[in-house]
């Protein structure tokens, strides 16, 4: 087990009706002026918005409000909100929405307090060193912003997805209501079991990193938790329990607990951030169920004992112990074949990406990881054209 160290300074509200809680919490946090972030229509049409303005004028707070953030957050926005909490005295940025809504806001507050433009943070891998406190409504169980230290934006002008990676990034509450997520589309749905899944599978199958054998449980279990809860919110969107597994799930995937003790590496992220950069409509979760399997494929060679464990303990494989790799090759089939049945993705023409496009992706992978895309061997042209390859 390698040294780590854990911090996870949010605190979570959890649970049903906790919205009139939203204005005391803030007060007691030292907000007076807030800026409400959200993202489309359905934020005011579900009711939400309105329950978090009823709490938070009946706490006595001021606040003023900013839409219309879309998937794959743009930097664009973030530069208006910037202004806007400079200009109204902004001293806490309230997110009401999903990962893209988080993402934006923690954009918004970073720039406000710095006075920085938050691309150069992105662009140049660069913290801040400083940010407007931030909280959150959680409306989708998925990219787990609402408990981690990242923040990813897009640049419209030049097709570029970056990610801005600060413990500053760490929201200070978040208020988690899984009756939120009741609206929640089956696709969407789907696109966040994923999300959440490979938020901790990217930690699990990392590189020469010994025993771990807690943090492993800890992973495996949620895995499986993340796999029962998906099928049954799928089934029946209304379905609290397992809304609210999802909801955790997605939270702790992403806050740090799942490695430690091991690497960081993110390849599969991190190619997929290439992929919705320049197809804005690819929607994260969609890029990964169809990266996954073929970066999994292509690289189980290198580390067959992990692949077959996560196969045997988690995928339900029988172990074969005379061909481990038989094992390790048939649970990245079990986990593609559950993504095709909550109606994922699982080739690449899906997403809309033609072969004629794998050269500029491959090369822009490695143009924003400052050459080969580190993983359990260094993914460099040849190799993410093959993994490419493997996804069609």
């Amino acid at each position: 087990m390698k040294n780590f160290t854990l911090r996870t300074p949010t605190e979570i509200v959890f649970g049903r009706d906790i919205e009139s809680q939203i204005g005391p919490k803030l007060k007691a946090l030292g907000a007076k002026r807030v800026l409400v972030h959200f993202g489309g229509s359905s934020a005011r049409s579900s009711g939400l918005l309105g329950k978090v303005e009823e709490s938070l004028g009946n706490a006595g707070l001021g606040f003023v409000e900013l839409g219309g953030v879309s998937p794959n957050p743009k930097v664009a926005l973030a530069r208006k909100g910037m202004e806007l909490a400079k200009r109204e005295g902004i001293d806490f940025v309230l997110a009401v929405g999903g990962g893209s809504v988080i993402d934006s806001a923690k954009a918004i507050a970073m720039g406000a307090a710095t006075g920085r433009d938050p691309w150069e943070f992105a662009s140049t891998g660069t913290a801040p060193d400083r940010t407007l406190p931030v909280g959150t409504v959680l409306t989708l169980a998925a990219a787990g912003s609402e408990m981690s230290n990242s923040c990813v934006l897009t640049n419209e002008e030049t097709k570029e997805k970056r990610g801005i990676t600060s413990e500053t990034n760490r929201p200070v509450i978040s208020f988690l209501n899984p009756e939120n997520t009741f609206s929640v589309s089956k696709f969407q749905t789907g696109c966040g079991v994923v999300d959440i899944m490979m938020h901790t599978l990217e930690r699990y199958l990392t590189p020469n990193d010994g025993e771990t054998d807690l943090t492993d449980r800890l992973a495996e279990g949620l895995l499986i938790a993340v796999r029962d809860a998906g099928r049954r919110a799928i089934l029946d969107p209304r379905d609290y329990e397992a809304r609210a597994t999802l909801m955790w799930a997605g939270s702790v995937s992403h806050n740090n607990l799942t490695e430690c003790g091991r690497s960081r590496l993110f390849p599969v992220h991190k190619i997929e951030h290439e992929f919705s950069a320049l197809h804005d409509e690819i929607a994260h979760g969609a890029g990964l169920s169809v990266l996954f399997p073929a970066w999994a494929a292509f690289i189980l060679p290198h580390d067959v004992m992990r692949f077959a464990q996560l196969a045997n303990r988690v995928l339900g494989v029988e172990m074969d112990f005379s061909c481990p790799e038989r094992t390790a090759r048939e649970g990245v089939q079990t986990l593609k074949r559950f993504f095709e049945e909550i109606e994922m993705p699982t080739h690449i023409a899906q997403l809309g990406v033609k072969p004629s496009e794998y050269e500029l992706l491959a090369e822009n992978a490695m143009k924003t990881a400052g050459g080969p895309v580190k993983s359990h061997m260094p993914l460099g042209k040849e190799e993410l054209l093959e993994i490419f390859r493997l996804a069609e």
